[in-house]
């Protein structure tokens, strides 16, 4: 009985990816002493990343894989597909991760436990990393011209618990729109989302995420006549109220071939670890980020837009001791 417990109880802890043979992350807890940048005896770090197809995944997995190039084996990381920015931040507090991707505006919230929320979230920044881009896109036969006509319609706001949600949410508000109410809210992951607009059973989309995305770029190679992006920016006065975080940009034209350049609204993402994190752990894995970002890029070529010059620009998210540390011997 004793042996089906315990086979019955490693079922269940690796479902939550943690134990058991499973996943597990072996960093120490800081102990406030000098920052070497040297890690002794082998570390395993688990990355949140984001859905499938989407730029924290493939960033994620790329970074992964340098970074015990980097440290010479030290420290080994594991990439796996999640939700992204708020399951992730949740998940790193609980201990399944030790470092997660997330948007800065939900990170924001996290640390003065606002949003998703309920209290602040002991958590620091790495870098700052690249630009996730707010993209839009509808059937051409939708009818929707903009965010305020998505009213009725079925439209994926992204998966549950993702940075994608809260942005969509926002939006969507910030148009007269009830999210829960005035739209048929497909919660779904990306690939999901885009077989979905393919086949006509939603009528448009919110994603969140860098340039150029995957999934996206399949979409539009294959059924580009089919849908559209729509101008958001619109709104981003009443976003900025929100959060002053999220800025103005553009979807260039190149990154899809599409017929011309979108505006959108774009806000930083950044690469987060519990503030109790070993500071020379955290500092190894801010050198490796940016020591080992050319071929980062190969695999995910948002991550070219890594700058030392910029990493430190978390606020209100304050940077970890040792990704300070790393920063300076960076030169940033």
């Amino acid at each position: 009985m004793r042996t089906v417990r315990a086979v019955v109880g490693c079922v269940l802890v690796l479902a939550a990816a943690a134990g058991c043979g499973g996943r597990q992350d072996t960093a120490a807890t800081d102990t406030g002493g000098e920052v070497t940048c040297q890690v002794t005896g082998e570390t395993r770090i688990g990355i949140a990343t984001g859905n499938v197809g989407g730029v924290y995944y493939t960033m994620g997995n790329a970074f992964a894989e340098q970074v015990a190039t980097a440290t010479g084996g030290t420290v080994k990381a594991t990439a796996a597909e999640t939700g992204a920015s708020v399951q992730n931040i949740q998940q790193l507090v609980a201990g399944t991760y030790g470092v997660a991707f997330s948007l800065a505006d939900t990170a924001a919230d996290a640390v003065n436990g606002t949003g998703a929320f309920t209290s602040a979230q002991p958590v620091a920044a790495l870098s700052r990393i690249h630009t996730n881009y707010t993209q839009v896109v509808v059937r051409t036969s939708s009818g929707i011209t903009d965010v305020a006509s998505m009213r009725g319609k079925r439209i994926s706001t992204g998966s549950p618990r993702s940075g994608t949600e809260v942005i969509a949410n926002r939006l969507l508000t910030a148009a007269g729109l009830n999210p829960e109410a005035d739209i048929q809210a497909q919660r779904l992951d990306l690939t999901k989302t885009v077989d979905g607009i393919k086949d006509g059973s939603i009528d448009g989309f919110f994603w969140s995420g860098g340039l150029p995305t995957p999934n996206l770029t399949d979409l539009f190679t294959t059924a580009g006549d089919t849908v559209r992006f729509i101008d958001i920016t619109p709104l981003l006065p009443a976003m900025k109220q929100v959060n002053p975080v999220y800025e103005q940009g553009t979807v260039p034209a190149a990154a899809y071939k599409l017929p011309a350049d979108v505006p959108t609204i774009v806000v930083p993402n950044l690469l987060l670890v519990k503030n109790d994190l070993d500071a020379n752990v955290a500092c190894a894995l801010t050198k490796a980020l940016f020591d080992r970002k050319d071929q980062i890029a190969q695999a995910a070529p948002a991550a070219a837009e890594l700058a030392v010059t910029n990493a430190r620009k978390t606020d209100p998210v304050p940077l970890h001791r040792g990704a300070a540390e790393a920063l300076t011997q960076l030169g940033g």
